[in-house]
């Protein structure tokens, strides 16, 4: 189920609403969401909607906690490509691989009751010591590519940027606005004098997006292949079965066949 949606203007044919409310998937994984109805989208199918709507001033919405970070690499670039002007709205949250795309617009305004979070890129990797080397070289190659979408929005140094990276920088509306991610607070005027840090985030509440769709995920696959349990009734206890008339039980014929073997060695000690 796709995370995106195009709404048409009725009062203007040439602007477009688009809203971003999901995870952002890789073009490889898209189909294992579809398949368990997890809101989602990937770049080649947006690129493919995005594309019946050139020449049209679009609004994009995001209320996203992000994902795949070169799948929102290929919405930015959709989104930078596209003729026609982009402003991005941040209705919610727009964290992690969200936000570079929300650096796709040529405005960028955030609800006073928004957020923003940067942070470093991360994988997960098997393998033995060259191949953790190797994948930390890979991830500061992504890094830096991510510094190139933030610096073109703010100005900023890609050292001051680099370092709210690593600290996983969470922003308000105003520090936003301050750092430049943000053009304008909405409802309150492009100063933003009348919004006040009023977001309240507790740490312990965030997830990271990767996990949680896992989770999700799991859940999923677990109800579907949930057996249910099978309902036996309750059995009487076996009763004991006595031995066939006239012929020993089990420790009588054990006992039997000793004295027998007692005989026999008797008997040969004798003979």
């Amino acid at each position: 189920m796709r995370f995106w949606s195009f709404i048409q203007n009725a009062d203007n044919q040439d602007e477009v609403e688009l809203r971003i409310e999901g995870e952002i998937v890789s073009d490889d994984d898209a189909w294992i969401y579809e398949w368990f109805g997890i809101a989602s989208t990937s770049p080649n199918a947006f690129r493919a909607e995005l594309a019946q709507h050139t020449g049209k001033n679009i609004t994009v919405w995001i209320d996203s906690w992000g994902g795949d970070t070169t799948a929102a690499a290929g919405i930015y670039n959709a989104l930078k490509e596209h003729k026609g002007k982009v402003t991005v709205k941040i209705d919610g949250k727009a964290v992690s691989a969200a936000s570079v795309i929300a650096m796709a617009g040529e405005e960028v305004k955030i609800s006073p009751v928004g957020i923003m979070m940067i942070h470093n890129p991360w994988s997960g990797i098997r393998g033995e010591a060259k191949d953790m080397r190797h994948m930390a070289d890979v991830l500061d190659e992504v890094k830096d590519s991510i510094i190139n979408a933030y610096q073109m929005k703010t100005k900023m140094s890609r050292k001051k940027l680099a370092e709210m990276m690593d600290n996983e920088t969470w922003m308000s509306p105003k520090t936003a606005m301050s750092e430049g991610f943000v053009d304008e607070i909405l409802y309150t005027g492009t100063d933003g004098s009348q919004a006040q840090n009023s977001f309240i985030l507790s740490h312990l509440a965030i997830q990271n997006s990767a996990s949680e769709s896992m989770r999700r995920f799991i859940e999923q696959y677990n109800k579907i292949n949930a057996k249910p349990e099978p309902h036996n009734e309750p059995s009487e206890p076996p009763k004991p079965t006595e031995p066939p008339k006239g012929e020993p039980n089990n420790s009588n014929a054990q006992l039997l066949s000793l004295k027998r073997k007692q005989l026999d060695l008797k008997s040969k000690e004798i003979i």
